[in-house]
């Protein structure tokens, strides 16, 4: 059985990512890119399912583990009655193919070890044909082939009644010794690539991580876990393309043994305008402007087209299928790949989109004449369709709604377009423009907020309320100090509290919002928005009460998965969790005094505010 979620730790070279667990297992790897199938898929499963066990034979946990400085190399060790043993675990960052790295070094004594290689191509199902070749061995299956690297006299366990497939070894790792294991990955039809050398793989590795970090200009009092949750953004980039993955996981439950499992190993346009702001503001200008091009490039196209996610290279089509053969994270079924969500509707991904493209502008990186066609394209499908019901930020599978926060998103892309041409003398119907911003404005405070309960609501007419409703401030749709923020943020807090952390919304509210069964735990972003949120109505002890016990939540290498169940108190969904990690980069810069409670783009509107009526 797969450990617990965040017993894991994560290498990856920018193409994909490992999971590595505590027992020295990799049981999560997808070759050759973070949405391609997994060969090792254990976490989903068990060891039939595909691992990579490296590890002293006597097993067990690790004693300690940590990454070495501002790396993706990934130490662990073991004290062991024989004596200490340590594995380096990474992937360099991508050269011709993709190689994971894991190198023993003897610490102390001599310590007995044992490896398991067990290759399940397509997501745990097909055994490879594996043969003997110069220095190890190779496996094919289909369009994959692997190739493992090492000293080690390694053997293939044939198939036999009862017994599965697998390589196996055992060997000694005495003080001041390295034993080297690379396993190569190529599609079937090229030739074997040349094995990387092990000790330069981690060496440059190391140089990689380092001249990377040395360009992060965050300098507040969490520095450490920013600093860490930057990185493990960047592992979660796609580089060819700039993208980024939501997590580079898929069907973690949001609900332990529940259905509520989904498929993140893509891009959200959700994400845009939070991950810039986390970027930009820590110094990564580069990384900032590969977002913005993928962004530009994705959205490209009939703008009434647009879709809520994305694969890594701007796919459209992301089909959502079950995997019958995986039996899910600790029994959590079905196992999902691909996301439905993506043919959804949701209204404020044009919002989203505007909002980052405008933020990008304000940040000097440049922009062009096709650049703002495109948005005016945008705008003018926005201009005719903000008034239609829509799935919501939370890709809800009911029915559709007339949800607050969309329309908030539509009122902050109509506000993004009046500013681009006021700031930048960019050619539009500006007045046009003010007008349907301020009949969005007046639309949301007549039909979204509660004046007898003193908040805004999840939709119109609902009961219930949603934690996207904290970010009405932030894009200053309302100023802070406005009575009708002071009470949502006070209702949020009070309703979708959850030990003192935030549920996006109450599965049960209003008969079932979602048409989900299941439920599931507090949503690390809607709690880092929270701690914002305290901090912008000057609750700021309060604040950083909050921030200090979310930072807590992270593993022992500072990692985040999309939610925590306060009632196992362990860490659920997919992992690691970008929006999580932004949160957290975002809310430490906010309470740092390194950026205003309005994001770089918002703007406020106090002549346009409009008393809201029940």
């Amino acid at each position: 059985m797969a450990g617990p979620i965040e017993d894991y730790g994560l290498i990856g070279d920018l193409h994909t990512a490992a999971l590595v667990g505590r027992d020295g297992s990799i049981d999560w790897l997808c070759l050759p890119r973070f949405d391609s199938p997994a060969v090792f898929a254990a976490l989903l499963g068990d060891e039939s399912n595909g691992r990579w066990l490296l590890a002293p034979v006597s097993g067990g946990a690790c004693t300690r583990r940590r990454y070495r400085g501002e790396s993706l190399v990934l130490e662990t060790e073991w004290e062991t009655p024989q004596g200490t043993v340590r594995v380096h675990d990474l992937m360099p960052p991508r050269g011709r193919a993709a190689d994971v790295v894991r190198i023993v070094e003897g610490v102390s004594g001599r310590v007995p070890m044992r490896t398991q290689l067990r290759l399940r191509f397509d997501y745990g199902h097909v055994v490879p044909w594996v043969r003997t070749v110069e220095h190890g061995l190779a496996a094919i299956a289909g369009p994959d082939a692997v190739w493992l690297d090492t000293p080690v006299d390694v053997h293939d366990t044939r198939p036999e009644p009862g017994r599965e497939q697998s390589v196996d070894a055992e060997f000694t790792v005495a003080a001041g010794q390295r034993v080297p294991f690379v396993l190569t990955h190529a599609a079937s039809h090229l030739p074997r690539p040349e094995p990387v050398d092990p000790q330069h793989a981690l060496d440059g590795t190391l140089a990689y991580w380092a001249e990377w970090m040395g360009h992060c200009d965050y300098d507040g009092r969490w520095d450490d876990a920013v600093r860490r949750a930057l990185l493990t953004l960047k592992a979660l980039t796609y580089t060819p393309t700039g993208g980024i993955v939501a997590a580079a996981t898929t069907s973690l439950p949001e609900q332990l043994g529940g259905p509520r499992n989904w498929d993140y190993r893509f891009c959200w346009l959700r994400d845009a305008t939070v991950t810039l702001q986390a970027l930009l503001g820590t110094g990564y200008l580069r990384e900032a402007r590969a977002w913005r091009d993928w962004l530009l490039r994705a959205v490209a196209g009939d703008p009434a087209d647009l879709r809520i996610v994305y694969g890594l290279d701007g796919t459209r089509r992301i089909p959502e299928w079950e995997v019958p053969w995986l039996p899910g994270y600790e029994g959590a079924a079905p196992v999902r790949v691909g996301n439905a969500a993506a043919d959804q509707f949701q209204l404020d991904v044009w919002g989203e989109t505007l909002d980052g493209l405008h933020l990008a502008q304000l940040a000097g990186i440049p922009s062009s004449d096709d650049a703002w066609a495109l948005q005016r394209a945008l705008l003018d499908f926005l201009e005719g369709s903000w008034c239609r019901p829509d799935n919501g930020l939370w890709e809800v599978r009911g029915p559709r709604r007339h949800f607050v926060h969309s329309k908030v998103m539509a009122w902050a892309g109509v506000d993004r377009a009046v500013q681009a041409v006021e700031r930048f003398g960019l050619d539009g119907p500006v007045d046009r423009w003010r007008r349907l911003r301020q009949e969005i404005h007046d639309d949301v405070c007549a039909h979204g907020y509660d004046a007898e309960r003193g908040t805004f609501t999840q939709f119109y007419g609902s009961r219930g309320l949603d934690a996207a409703l904290l970010l009405i401030p932030r894009v200053g749709f309302l100023d802070w100090s406005d009575p009708r923020v002071v009470g949502t943020v006070e209702a949020v807090q009070r309703d979708l509290g959850h030990d003192g952390f935030v549920l996006r919304y109450r599965p049960d509210a209003d008969g079932g919002v979602d048409g989900l069964p299941g439920d599931e735990g507090a949503f690390l972003a809607c709690s880092f928005w929270l701690a914002d949120a305290l901090a912008g109505i000057h609750r700021t002890s309060e604040a950083e009460r909050l921030f200090t016990r979310l930072l807590g939540l992270r593993n022992d290498l500072g990692l985040l998965s999309e939610e925590y169940d306060p009632t196992s108190r362990r860490q659920v969904g997919n992992t690691p969790q970008a929006f999580s990690l932004v949160g957290l980069v975002n809310t430490a810069r906010h309470l740092s005094g390194t950026r205003p409670a309005h994001h770089l783009g918002a703007t406020r509107h106090h002549g346009e505010e409009t008393p809201c009526r029940s």
